[in-house]
């Protein structure tokens, strides 16, 4: 199996998200992000939510990411809410939708509202197939591409009035991501065989009678 250690991914090279990140902050403006994100076949799929730093202090989900391969629409749910062309889209099973931990983001998204699910792939599963031992996307991302995706921004304010530029690319890259390992692994780049991060076999210690 396949797995990577902080200190490993300390030393690989930053990735930074190179394409069109589209913050979605008005009814109209998501309308007709769903009308074009309705004719894709595959997106990624995240969400991010206000840190709590109290105990018992529970957020709502504010911002959901939906990435196809080269701009990802930042839709603000803490301005939209779940609107309907959003579930519909999220219950769609015809559109794919590759994200990681997303029974977590289900959960997180039913506080805002009912939805019933369809068209998801968990990443954390399908790497499994590649002999991919580890479960956070950093690790992730790193073992197959060698490069570090950068969690500054994972704590910030996600329902601050304004989103700065670091916040929406940082959102934007973990969508995208998702959509980039899945496409890599079916297009068959990907040679678990010759990667250099296989994990050591661990020692089997025998004792003496």
């Amino acid at each position: 199996m396949l797995s990577i250690t902080k200190d490993q991914i300390a030393q690989l090279p930053v990735r930074s998200y190179a394409g069109r990140a589209i913050l979605i902050n008005t009814m109209s403006d998501a309308r007709a992000a769903m009308i074009y994100l309705n004719k894709q076949t595959i997106v990624g799929f995240d969400t991010e939510t206000r840190p709590s730093f109290k105990k018992g202090q529970v957020h709502k989900v504010a911002l959901l990411q939906l990435s196809t391969a080269d701009e990802c629409f930042l839709f603000r749910l803490n301005h939209l809410g779940l609107f309907d062309e959003l579930k519909d889209f999220l219950s769609n099973e015809s559109i794919i939708k590759v994200g990681l931990s997303i029974k977590d983001d289900f959960h997180a998204l039913n506080r805002l509202g009912q939805i019933e699910p369809a068209g998801f792939i968990e990443l954390q599963s399908h790497v499994k197939d590649f002999e991919i031992a580890d479960n956070s996307l950093q690790k992730i991302f790193a073992i197959i591409f060698n490069e570090r995706i950068s969690k500054t921004q994972r704590l910030t304010n996600w329902e601050a009035d304004v989103l700065t530029e670091a916040q929406q690319a940082y959102a934007a890259l973990d969508a995208w991501a998702c959509l980039k390992i899945y496409n890599y692994l079916k297009e068959g780049h990907f040679d678990p065989k010759t990667s250099q991060y296989i994990a050591p076999e661990p020692e089997i210690s025998s004792s003496e009678n």
